[in-house]
């Protein structure tokens, strides 16, 4: 019997490794090991990715009498596009599905999403004529892909609308031509954080531009995307509101201005002087979203609070705390620019599961 450490690269933070099914004791063990985890969906155990993890690990496995060997790790990325010599046909729809995309005013990051998954269909049937492929065929594509690379949702349903924008608003065909199977959609809450933990989170940085990062983020209830392109001219101080420019949707909105956040911005402003963003990056120009998520990152982790949480979390704590001190959903879907009052609802369901006045069953027979 062998354990098999899968290599990662410096960067992956998670060090993975195969027990084998009889080496129950030493399962056991690993259980015991700081940071362990199982991933069922990978029949794999994994530790945080430190030398000093790796050394435990081990010494524990050799502790045991077992042997221990190194593979590569498999790539987990989402797959790049297979290298197949197109031919004119194909090369001509991913163009036009590129200009349309382009004369529809779609932004940048769905134009390279569409592109890249119409292209791997394409290339998937490269010899064949578009126009002639039927509903089953996309669908046998879309099993073949789902069960060869473990197609998340997510990638099913942007494969779908990728080819479904191609043959309905390329080429015209009647809305809901391809009426494709969608993954069944997933109900789950928001990720939230209390308020205790999300003031221990802004208090970590030392950084004063990386504490009113995050406190922006939260006060505001932005997403990631819109922090990034606040200019200094939407912080309205006089009116007091921060004025948030094509969102998402290509919409404009207003949402809160904390007035402590209004004297963290002026000192801010002090100090860093940025010229047209509010947060620009060290040779000028927008802040990255990389730099924001790094920052959430070592502040959570430093923190000691929910690791499960993404710089995302920070609104929807937002709208959870709002809804907690009774505004109203219609106000908090103004604020956080959705569509649909029914987007704003699910926060109605975090508070009924957290709801202190109804009593447990259990405490009324004890």
């Amino acid at each position: 019997m062998t354990v098999t450490i899968l290599t990662p690269s410096a960067k992956v933070k998670r060090l993975k490794f195969h027990i084998p099914y009889a080496c129950k004791s030493l399962r056991e063990a690993i259980k015991s090991l700081n940071s362990s985890w199982y991933h069922s969906d990978e029949k794999l155990w994994s530790v945080i990715n430190t030398i000093e993890h790796k050394k435990k690990l081990t010494d524990m496995i050799e502790s045991f009498g077992i042997k221990w060997t190194t593979e590569a790790l498999p790539d987990s990325k989402k797959k790049s596009i297979p290298n197949v010599a197109l031919n004119a046909s194909s090369k001509d729809a991913i163009s036009r599905l590129h200009e349309k995309l382009v004369l529809k005013g779609y932004s940048v990051a769905t134009l390279n999403t569409y592109k890249t998954y119409f292209t791997r269909f394409v290339c998937f049937y490269n010899s064949r004529d578009l126009m002639s492929i039927q509903k089953e065929e996309i669908e046998a594509f879309l099993y073949k892909m789902i069960i060869k690379e473990n197609l998340s949702d997510s990638a099913q349903n942007q494969f779908i609308n990728a080819i479904k924008f191609y043959y309905e608003t390329v080429k015209g065909q009647p809305r809901e031509y391809y009426d494709l199977q969608r993954p069944k959609k997933s109900k789950t809450l928001p990720n939230v954080l209390s308020k205790e933990d999300i003031k221990k989170l802004i208090s970590q940085p030392k950084n004063i531009k990386h504490k009113a990062i995050l406190s922006l983020i939260y006060s505001a209830g932005l997403r990631i995307s819109e922090l990034i392109n606040i200019r200094i001219e939407d912080i309205r101080s006089k009116e007091g509101y921060i004025f948030v420019k094509a969102a998402k949707g290509k919409k404009d909105r207003r949402t809160l201005l904390s007035s402590k956040l209004t004297e963290l911005l002026r000192l801010y402003y002090m100090e860093y002087k940025p010229s047209y963003w509010l947060f620009e990056g060290q040779s000028g120009g927008q802040y990255s979203i990389t730099s924001i998520r790094k920052i959430f990152r070592r502040a959570i982790k430093t923190a000691n609070i929910n690791p499960w949480a993404t710089p995302h979390t920070l609104r929807h704590s937002f709208a959870t705390h709002l809804l907690q001190s009774g505004v109203s959903l219609r106000h908090i879907q103004k604020l956080l620019g959705h569509s649909s009052s029914k987007t704003t609802e699910v926060y109605t369901h975090i508070l009924n599961v957290n709801n202190k006045n109804i009593q447990n069953p259990l405490d009324n027979m004890l």
